[in-house]
């Protein structure tokens, strides 16, 4: 019996060892992530706009001012067009780029760490430095200017007028910094995808006529489709939550026009003192990105591989 004992709690400490291991990092994220989470969803329901005074419980009070609010809408409208704007670039064009240098070239690694650079260059750096590229006497504009295409350049950061009706001009100019900065980041994923595929894959292609760029058309899209996918859902998520390039370029205007969700819950949480409102907003962008993900691990499943 006694033995019997013994083997049960030598298997119940070996089943509770990876939990031990767990638990410091697990207390740490229900400190840091998910009781401030829980306090966030709680608050969503309540009205918090004198911080010395303790939550009254408003239903969905929040909810409904939410839906009558039309700088929300704009919000969620400007954020919409971000994510259309910037994600099919930033899942096209890093493939290309990886394709250009995976080539086994003399001196392709200086390309690589080119193409990789803006990916470390720190997001307030990027945006100060694009904000004076941006500028009234900047350099694009000198530069419209010089070649006579804008004689009065282009008010990049301080216009609310449209692109074709649709994309506002101070928003266009902040995705260019979100795009510029994410193509290398994006490049290497794609590049370990494809030094991933065995050489001799094209070589039995080259055999059946496909070479030259059809070869990419015909194998390397086909296997880099998980990849593909990843960086849609990444990249997708990404654009949802951009907050630096708009604080540090725009602070989202001009009239709202460049204020994406995430900024204008800064602002309410901040800049307004309405934490039970700016907790509502977080709401509804954690159920976006909460689909986001679901959808990010549906693409991966029926994929069939795992990607990490």
């Amino acid at each position: 019996m006694s033995q019997l004992t013994s083997k049960n709690w030598i298997l119940i400490q070996q089943r509770l060892t990876p939990y031990l291991f767990l638990l410091p990092a697990l207390v740490l994220l229900g400190l840091t992530v998910f009781w401030p989470a829980l306090q966030a969803f709680y608050l969503s329901f309540t009205s918090y706009e004198d911080i010395s005074q303790p939550p009254q419980w408003i239903g969905f009070g929040n909810f409904l001012r939410l839906w009558k609010d039309a700088v929300f809408w704009k919000t969620l409208e400007n954020t919409f067009l971000y994510l259309v704007g910037v994600v099919p670039i930033l899942v096209i064009t890093p493939l290309g780029l990886a394709i250009l240098v995976n080539q086994k070239l003399r001196g392709v690694s200086w390309f690589r760490a080119a193409y990789y650079t803006p990916v470390v260059i720190s997001m307030v750096v990027a945006g100060i430095a694009w904000k004076w590229l941006y500028a009234e006497n900047g350099l694009l504009n000198q530069l419209l200017k010089t070649l006579g295409i804008f004689p009065e350049g282009i008010p990049w950061l301080t216009s609310p007028d449209k692109i074709l009706g649709i994309l506002p001009i101070s928003l266009a100019s902040v995705m260019a910094v979100t795009m510029w900065k994410g193509l290398g980041y994006y490049m290497v994923i794609y590049l370990a995808g494809l030094q991933s595929i065995p050489a001799d894959v094209y070589e039995a292609a080259a055999i059946d006529g496909s070479d030259g760029i059809r070869k990419h058309w015909d194998i390397t899209i086909p296997l880099m489709t998980p990849y593909l996918a990843l960086v849609a859902v990444i990249s997708a998520i990404s654009a949802t939550k951009v907050f630096e390039e708009v604080y540090i370029m725009t602070q989202g205007g001009p009239l709202n026009s460049s204020k994406t969700i995430v900024y204008y819950l800064y602002e309410q949480a901040f800049s307004n003192l309405d934490i039970s409102y700016a907790c509502t907003i977080g709401l509804i962008l954690f159920l976006i990105i909460l689909g986001l993900s679901v959808l990010r691990l549906t693409l991966n499943q029926s994929g069939g591989d795992s990607l990490v």
